[in-house]
């Protein structure tokens, strides 16, 4: 057969590409012994970043609550002593605030509402959220400002009147949104949630002033036995003999009687069921400093301005 044509030789003042450099040799394994630590260690380390929180830290939302039944733990913790500890002074001074008069009352009530709207969004995983705290605390400002301009059989209207307001504000304000649909749904429950529990919060600017001191007094003892080491049915049931106790103590006192037990056994319900709901879905330390220590008192705030009106 003929032989292959010899290739062409290259212009002149060609210069052929450079050779591609050798591959660099694989390092050496190191000892296997030394390796599997190390998997080790940052397998741990993954694992530590979902662990469950704990009072001390944690200030991120950790996983989702059916994940956490499916490894076999409760998506419930609760706030602890150092909240229990906030909620108690802060139940003190709205009690001895309340014997004072309203404007003296209004101080730590402020306190409350801005503790309470920025608690309940940041313990719906909703963070930051700065339109939306400032509008639920804009509302309870409007209904404290409400309450203060009418006469006391009006209180409870205007603190309606102020709700009605701030659920069509938050409502147009949403529909302006240009986020996804489930994802306005889920803004427009959290900042009405948020608003109507700082809102209600202005009952105790509606309520008997001695009511007020009787019901914060209770919600205090309550959270605080509630904190106590003792199982779950027992520290229930002892919060609740407590704040009852209080009730009759502080009522004794003031123009309640008799009917601060009462009084004070609605407002400890009540706290529990707004202690519980701070503890719920994996809550960071940031929850229970402010959703943990404020939504016991938010929650007692209508019970305190009812059973006020009854028992007074």
């Amino acid at each position: 057969p003929p032989a292959p044509p010899a290739p062409a030789p290259p212009p002149a003042g060609h210069r052929p590409p450079p050779a591609p450099p050798p591959p660099a040799p694989a390092p050496a394994p190191a000892d296997p012994a030394a390796a599997a630590p190390a998997g080790n260690a940052a397998a741990a380390q993954e694992v530590t970043d979902w662990s469950p929180p704990t009072l001390g830290g944690n200030t991120l939302r950790a996983v989702d609550p059916a994940q956490a039944r499916a490894e076999g733990r409760s998506p419930i913790i609760d706030p602890g002593p150092q909240s229990a500890i906030l909620t108690a002074a802060l139940g003190l001074l709205l009690a001895v605030a309340a014997m004072l008069g309203q404007f003296a009352l209004l101080l730590p009530l402020i306190a409350l509402q801005g503790l309470t709207a920025a608690g309940w969004f940041r313990l719906n995983g909703m963070w930051p959220a700065r339109q939306g705290i400032a509008l639920a605390f804009a509302g309870a400002l409007a209904a404290d400002a409400a309450v203060l301009a009418v006469e006391d059989a009006y209180g409870a209207g205007a603190i309606v009147g102020t709700l009605g307001a701030w659920v069509l504000l938050t409502l147009v304000l949403q529909l302006r949104s240009q986020a996804d649909p489930d994802e306005r749904m889920y803004g427009l429950m959290a900042s009405v949630a948020s608003a109507a529990l700082a809102i209600i919060c202005a009952g105790y600017l509606a309520a008997d002033t001695a009511a007020v001191t009787v019901g914060a007094a209770a919600v205090a003892v309550a959270v605080f036995v509630r904190a106590l080491p003792l199982p779950t049915a027992t520290s229930v049931g002892v919060s609740l003999a407590a704040a009852a106790g209080a009730g009759v103590a502080v009522g004794g006192i003031t123009s309640v009687g008799v009917g601060g037990a009462l009084l004070g056994l609605a407002a400890g319900v009540c706290a529990l069921i707004g202690l519980r709901v701070a503890a719920y879905d994996y809550p960071s330390k940031f929850v229970h400093m402010t959703a943990g220590v404020a939504l016991p008192l938010a929650a007692a705030a209508p019970a305190v301005y009812l059973i006020g009106r009854v028992v007074g």
